[in-house]
């Protein structure tokens, strides 16, 4: 199975609502961008697929896992002393919490910090400073297993200062903060890479707290607002963090989604100080700002009357998702030395560490509760996942009734970037039209079933009726909504496809981007990019002459016949382009055209005549742009 945090561990109970969205192991992307040796990452291989790639004989295998896939680690460490015997192997991840001595059967060096300067030292590579080169990493959220948007990646930073003895990333990195993007630039830099890939993408900010920084935060909140352009943002902050910022500062950051943790209403955590929860929800709510609230079952306080009655507070809150985890201890967690310094782990799981591991992974009660059984504590974190969906519903629409909050109560700002910002949450609504009909049909019980008939209702009367393709979607939608329910029944079609990306191989065969590389040798008014999604640009420069113009349309239609890549072609930098030119260029592409589009070249390069633009018109537009003046 594929890493799927929402559909995981925030919306398992929601069955078809559930957002479905495949997670790539983020660290080893970002190593491969940020060293110089040739290698390739293999997200989900099958066996015979790392089997294949093992066989090619590399110098170095670096693998990144989880407690709780200490076993399946261990399959891929049997399958690499096969078939690779002289390949050393690197061990990464969380799962490097444990001790060398638990680890050394199993690699020959372990990466226990920011990997990009670990995996430099071992190669021999000098030392490069921060900010690293940030690569493009894309997931696309599905919906009745059809993609509804892009979700691009920004790694801001590592670790995080609060310290709760119970959370693993705060004590691997020894409650310090490695701030991969150090400034408030640093991180729209990254961000504007991604408006470029995809001007409607949205993005999530990775770190641990990310509005800590204060100055960093607001350096970003400047840039975002002197660019002018909405944001969507997802991003990690406790309550102290927030309560720095008036809710205008969120909402100008582009921020209209939030992980908070809850924990417990009586956990003591330093990290939930600040303002009134009560407050603080429904402002965020109305501004148009989801919440995700993390709740922990089975903390020493709790007893089953608690812990329901903490859930009542959270539902009330109306967080748009929640997660329920049980609280589990760690190594190196200063949680976990208390449960071995005072025995407090079940019997069974003291006497084998492997099953341990495995149970690491917030859906098992490992530790002896003062008042409770593992049953009860197990028994009641189910319970709070099925209150949450029947209760509150499904957290698509939360979201939606969300963004209609944010959508009135911003349009009312005098601030630009707020009115643009209630623009984008119009046009997400209206994008979101096709659900409703199955959510009608198949929500969880009649009073939510009634409640999203009334959202439905009023967001008509606010955005007008939907079209009639807007209702061939909505049927549409509940026959994939069906096939969803089937899927998950039968428990098919879950597993991901290999993803395998290849950084600097010098071997054709290996990687076909090798094709697109070709072009620059035609001169250095040609240049190439290879972006996230299968997506490469190819800039011209320069005055564009028919003869060059027909090696180009060559060379770039063999890549797109060898490859499946998206093109853009890049002309806004042409300074002239006659129509045979645009002919020669136009006619080998002509059968690729719906995998290609246009950056325009500005209108004087294009002169007086027309049959220019008409030409390139066979190509659509990247995202609307148009002649240039």
């Amino acid at each position: 199975m594929g890493y799927e945090l929402l559909h995981g561990q925030v919306t398992r109970a929601q069955g078809i609502f559930s957002p479905r969205s495949l997670h790539l192991h983020f660290s080893l992307e970002y190593i491969a961008e940020n060293i110089e040796a040739p290698c390739v990452v293999l997200q989900y291989p099958s066996r015979r697929e790392l089997i294949r790639e093992l066989k090619k004989g590399y110098d170095y295998v670096g693998v990144s896992f989880l407690l709780a896939v200490f076993h399946r680690m261990k399959e891929v460490i049997a399958l690499v002393r096969k078939h690779a015997p002289d390949s050393k192997i690197v061990l990464g991840g969380y799962g490097t919490v444990l001790s060398d001595a638990e680890l050394a059967t199993f690699s020959d060096y372990v990466c226990r910090e920011e990997g990009v300067g670990f995996m430099r030292r071992l190669l021999g590579e000098p030392e490069i400073e921060m900010p690293y080169r940030h690569p493009l990493v894309v997931s696309e959220p599905r919906i009745f297993g059809r993609a509804v948007s892009r979700t691009g990646m920004v790694f801001a930073g590592l670790g995080c200062p609060n310290g709760c003895d119970f959370c693993c990333t705060s004590h691997f990195f020894k409650r310090r903060h490695i701030r991969l993007l150090p400034t408030g630039a640093d991180i729209y830099d990254v961000v504007a890479r991604y408006l470029e890939f995809d001007p409607e993408i949205t993005l999530v900010v990775l770190d641990e707290d990310f509005l800590l920084n204060r100055r960093r935060a607001l350096e970003f909140r400047d840039r975002v607002v002197h660019q002018g352009r909405p944001l969507s943002i997802f991003a990690f902050a406790s309550i102290k963090a927030i309560s720095q910022y008036a809710i205008e500062d969120l909402c100008e950051m582009g921020i209209d989604g939030l992980w908070i943790g809850y924990e417990g209403a009586r956990s003591g955590l330093a990290k939930q100080e600040g303002r009134d929860l009560v407050e603080l929800f429904a402002d965020l709510r109305a501004h148009g700002i989801s919440v995700l609230a993390s709740m922990i079952v089975g903390l020493p306080y709790q007893n089953e009357a608690v812990v329901r009655s903490e859930l009542e507070g959270l539902l009330s809150l109306k967080p748009d998702l929640c997660q329920f985890l049980i609280y589990g201890p760690t190594p190196g967690t200063p949680f976990f030395e208390r449960v071995q310094r005072e025995g407090l782990l079940h019997e069974d799981l003291a006497k084998d560490p492997e099953l341990y591991y495995r149970k690491c992974d917030g859906f098992t009660a490992m530790v002896q509760h003062p008042v409770m059984s593992a049953q009860v504590i197990e028994s009641l974190q189910s319970s709070c996942f099925h209150e949450d969906f029947q209760r509150l519903g499904p957290s698509i629409f939360r979201m939606i009734e969300t963004w209609l909050l944010g959508h009135r109560t911003l349009r009312r700002s005098t601030r630009p970037i707020a009115q643009a910002k209630s623009e984008r949450f119009g046009h997400e609504i209206r994008k979101a039209y096709p659900v409703f009909l199955a959510g009608r049909l198949f929500g969880p019980n009649a009073t939510i079933r009634r409640r999203i008939r009334r959202l439905q209702r009023e967001i008509h009367a606010e955005f007008g009726r939907p079209t009639w393709a807007e209702n061939m979607r909505s049927v549409l939608a509940v026959g994939l909504a069906l096939w969803t329910m089937l899927t998950l029944r039968l428990r098919v079609f879950q597993h991901p496809s290999l993803v395998k990306h290849a950084y600097r191989l010098p071997d054709e065969s290996l990687s076909p981007n090798r094709a697109w590389q070709r072009l620059t040798k035609l001169g250095g008014r040609v240049s190439v990019e290879l972006r996230a999604e299968r997506t490469v640009w190819v800039h011209l420069d320069g005055a564009l002459g028919a003869m060059e113009a027909a090696r180009i349309a060559r060379q770039a239609g063999e890549a797109l016949r060898r490859t499946r890549n998206r093109l853009v072609l890049d002309m806004s930098r042409l300074t002239h382009i006659e129509h045979e030119a645009a002919q020669h260029l136009v006619e080998p592409l002509r059968e690729y055209r719906k995998r290609i589009r246009l950056l325009a070249p500005i209108a004087p390069a294009i002169g007086a005549d027309a049959r220019v633009a008409s030409a390139l018109a066979v190509f659509g537009l990247y995202h609307g742009s148009g002649l240039a003046t």
